[in-house]
């Protein structure tokens, strides 16, 4: 079994179990919200072992009866096809998908799984930003991106969701890659939605966005989709997802999405949902670097695995999500990153936030299930 890793509170987990599977290193959670009205593990929480007990062969999971305690053991990750998933409808199916990203490219065999749940919702990445900018990431370390393919087949609004994606992710070696140039912004692309609700939503939404859009930039072009029939899910809702791509293939994204309905409160409105993912767009535009804040982590994560050689990237502040990463990274593969501030040499010319420059070197992992010929 080996020395166990062993952490408090509920914070990070999925973080925690994904680096535990890469390093097949035993981790145990305890007092997981032992102090709450309600303790223990969350569904969606459950819900994630789950799927990565379907990845994993050998896996290990204990439970303590209140379910503040988890002990997990990582078996090896096998991956393969016919993997369907039903996502728990209180998390997006982002969540897991950022999961899949994280461990496809490790598997023994190529990963192509069906995950049916919540695509849009207002906590997690929806599934057209992991599209547009969680693909893109993994795409500049695998080089060759035949086989990797994320697509929308249904859409799913909370609370009930009916929605489905498929991702199917080849598996490759990870290139060391040194990311400085950003680019500048030459277009901004994007999908409305409108799930059981008049299909004029959607086109209010556009507008919307492109209002605020169309001040910087010519070149905006959104999509509109309004499904139909089971495509549609099981919720009403709208919402739209935003990406900016620059003349380097840097994307950028942001997401927007209507409340869910519930008495007392007045529904959302498409003019300022479309303003809010168009203001969220230019923030993250503003927050700049070479990958996109919500998918930092996943860039940190493909150049620790990388070869041995070393890997830089520019980003823009990194989020509270990524800095815990890196802890944990350091904690899970004993991997320590150089992080520098990048000075900028004319402040008059200094475009959006401040830039740090991630450094390291790979591990060269790889997963001890594939046998070599």
């Amino acid at each position: 079994m080996g020395e166990v890793i062993t952490f408090k509170g509920s914070n990070f987990l999925r973080q925690r179990l994904i680096l535990s599977c890469l390093s097949g290193r035993s981790v145990r959670v305890t007092e997981i919200r032992s102090a709450d009205t309600e303790p223990g593990l969350k569904e969606y929480e459950v819900n994630l072992i789950r799927l990565l007990d379907k990845l994993t062969n050998g896996s290990r999971i204990v439970v303590s009866e209140t379910g503040t305690s988890l002990l997990f053991q990582p078996g090896i990750l096998v991956g393969g096809g016919g993997i369907t998933h039903e996502c728990c409808v209180h998390r997006g199916i982002g969540y897991y998908l950022e999961v899949l990203l994280a461990l496809g490219p490790f598997c023994k065999k190529p990963l192509q799984c069906v995950l049916k749940g919540v695509t849009n919702n207002q906590i997690d990445p929806s599934v057209d930003a992991i599209k547009a900018g969680g693909l893109p990431v993994l795409k500049k370390f695998i080089l060759v991106d035949d086989g990797l393919e994320l697509r929308v087949d249904r859409r799913g609004m909370p609370p009930a969701g009916g929605g489905q994606v498929t991702f199917k992710c080849p598996l490759r070696k990870l290139r060391p890659q040194q990311i400085h140039d950003a680019g500048k912004i030459k277009k901004v692309r994007g999908v409305a939605f409108a799930l059981r609700v008049s299909p004029a939503m959607s086109n209010r939404l556009v507008d919307a966005a492109k209002g605020v859009l169309l001040k910087f930039l010519p070149d905006v072009y959104i999509t509109t989709d309004h499904c139909k029939g089971a495509n549609s899910g099981k919720s009403p809702g709208f919402g739209l997802s935003l990406w900016a791509e620059t003349t380097s293939g840097v994307v950028y994204t942001s997401d927007a999405v209507s409340r869910v309905a519930s008495p007392g409160e007045a529904p959302s409105v498409p003019e300022s949902i479309g303003e809010q993912a168009a203001f969220r767009l230019l923030e993250e535009i503003y927050r700049g670097g070479c990958v996109d804040s919500t998918f930092q982590n996943q860039a940190a994560l493909y150049m620790a695995l990388g070869q041995k050689d070393i890997s830089k990237c520019t980003t823009g502040p990194l989020s509270e999500y990524t800095v815990h990463f890196l802890r944990h990274i350091k904690d899970f593969l004993g991997l320590t990153y150089k992080l520098e501030t990048r000075q900028e040499e004319d402040e008059e010319l200094r475009l959006g936030a401040s830039k740090v420059d991630v450094t390291c070197i790979g591990i060269g992992y790889s997963n001890l299930g594939i046998t070599t010929v």
